[in-house]
């Protein structure tokens, strides 16, 4: 399924678009999947980030710590 986006543009573009026959559709479809890819590796590096800070905090003998703790489970 899918939906129908609408967008206004100068007159100068239309025409240019239509002179080089550009098809808006696919052009406009590939831009908004790279940008949403793009916003998607932002939000994954900055969980990282905060995980990273988060993770920081911990001794490596507490990790070492639980992780055997755990197996012993």
């Amino acid at each position: 399924m899918s939906d129908t986006i609408t967008v206004r543009v100068p007159r100068e573009l239309k025409e240019a678009i239509r002179k080089y026959g550009i098809r808006v559709s696919e052009v406009v479809r590939r831009a908004l999947e790279e940008e949403v890819q793009r916003r998607r590796e932002e939000e994954v590096e900055e969980a990282l980030d905060k995980l990273g800070a988060a993770l920081s905090k911990i001794s490596r003998e507490e990790i070492v710590r639980t992780v055997r703790e755990d197996r012993k489970r």
